[in-house]
């Protein structure tokens, strides 16, 4: 049986959409609650959500949702998605939920869920919660409804776990500009670099509603890179909406994502001996990691797109390092989810370790261009299995040799055929991927 819902990062749309909706979102509070509440002694599941306008709906219908299944309520508010999964696993609920779209636009929202050890849903639960979104909803009992309340000291709580993964005043001395993506960071990423010693200016940290990741966060580094250079800062740091992602900005006002990210952290870990095995990344993972990765000794496997698929990946070969280029790092020593405050305090650490400066840093490993371009389609899926258009791909990537690769994917949350050319010669990449791009364009239209 297949998941109708779920994809790789929970439920995600547009919000009055054919999917995400106040009737849904009701719906699927009540389906989660006899699934995931009922299954664990304390009937008890926590609410977080970045500052998407459309919070308070869902937040309102699924609270209704879940008490209609005779499950309680811990409402959070504003909260960074690795912070709600901590929580969940902290506080001993049955479970935890975010309502965030990541790194998309306002109009768009989703659904998060973990469990009660603060890790995604298996695909065993999320197929049961799906059974049920097509049942009536039968409601418990007046005496049994779940109870609601909201807890206001979490912001604090959090704060204190993500600096416990710092050595105290790590930061001293630092000059660092903060882009908090007008996002769930916005009240606790300032508070912890701070708290660390770092001198920092803050950026897009005055959420409405409606400017979460609006020309700012992980996904737009532009204004951070001038802030940066204005500034004279040391560095800067892009946390996404939801508070999952980092990205960084060296001195010179030069992105470096989270391929660069993980290596540094990666051949430092190596130095120290505490690694422990090798490196998971994904199908998107730049080229140039893998070979850097290679001339360190280092193991490098790719797994599925999707920060569950390396988490299930490093679990099973019992690694703790790992992510995505995005930016999204797993550090299972020091979070069980990808976590962008705690990627940024580790990345600062081998900063402060080394002596070294980031651009120096990210200069040790060589990034091949990469060119994506996204084709616009409405079964993306099944155009990535057009075999005229695998049969192009596979020529390009076999002309290429060991000097670049192909990957051509359906997006997980878009209606986008992603078609990704890398390549030591720019030129060829962009050559390379806009011939493909033009191709699935034409087959997609027939």
């Amino acid at each position: 049986m297949s998941k109708q819902y779920f994809g790789t990062d929970g439920i995600r749309g547009k919000v009055g959409g054919e999917l995400i909706t106040a009737e849904f979102a009701l719906r699927l509070g009540y389906a989660a609650g006899k699934v995931l509440g009922e299954s664990m002694p304390n009937k008890t599941i926590v609410i977080g959500k970045d500052t998407r306008v459309s919070g308070y709906m869902l937040e309102s219908a699924l609270e209704a949702g879940l008490s209609s299944a005779g499950v309680n309520i811990i409402l959070f508010g504003p909260m960074p998605t690795p912070a709600v999964a901590w929580l969940t696993k902290t506080l001993h609920a049955s479970a935890g939920i975010v309502i965030s779209a990541s790194h998309n636009p306002y109009y768009d929202n989703g659904i998060k869920f973990f469990n009660q050890n603060g890790n995604k849903l298996n695909d065993e639960q999320e197929l049961a919660i799906e059974a049920l979104l097509d049942q009536p909803m039968s409601m418990v009992e007046s005496a049994e409804l779940g109870k609601a309340k909201r807890l206001t000291d979490v912001a604090g709580r959090y704060i204190e776990f993500c600096k416990r993964a710092a050595n105290r005043q790590l930061l001293a001395g630092k000059k660092i500009v903060l882009d908090c993506a007008n996002g769930a960071t916005y009240h606790i990423a300032p508070q912890v670099f701070q708290e660390l010693g770092a001198d920092i200016t803050v950026i897009a940290n005055q959420p409405n509603g409606f400017n979460i990741n609006q020309d700012c966060g992980s996904t737009e580094v532009s204004v951070l890179s001038e802030k940066v250079l204005e500034t004279k800062a040391d560095l800067g740091i892009a946390l996404d909406g939801d508070g999952d992602r980092v990205v960084m900005v060296d001195h010179t006002g030069n992105e470096v994502n989270g391929d660069q990210l993980i290596f540094m952290v990666a051949k430092h870990l190596q130095q120290k001996n505490q690694l422990k095995g090798g490196v998971v990344g994904t199908l998107m993972s730049n080229q140039g990691m893998e070979a850097g990765l290679k001339q360190l000794g280092i193991a490098f496997e790719r797994a599925d797109v999707g920060d569950r698929y390396v988490h299930q990946k490093l679990t099973k070969r019992k690694w703790i390092l790992g992510g995505e280029s995005s930016g999204h790092i797993l550090n299972l020593d020091l979070a069980g989810t990808g976590d962008g405050i705690i990627s940024a305090l580790m990345v600062l650490e081998v900063i402060m370790e080394s002596g070294k400066s980031l651009k120096d840093l990210a200069a040790e490993m060589e990034l091949f261009p990469q060119v994506m371009i996204n084709v616009m389609n409405e079964n993306p899926k099944q155009l990535s299995r057009n075999i005229k258009l695998i049969e192009a791909a596979n020529l390009v990537d076999e002309s290429m040799g060991d000097d670049g690769r192909v990957l051509i994917r359906a997006s997980g949350t878009e209606p986008k055929l992603r078609v990704m050319v890398e390549a030591k010669d720019a030129d060829a990449a962009k050559r390379q991927a806009q011939n493909l791009a033009k191709l699935a364009e034409t087959l997609g239209a027939n």
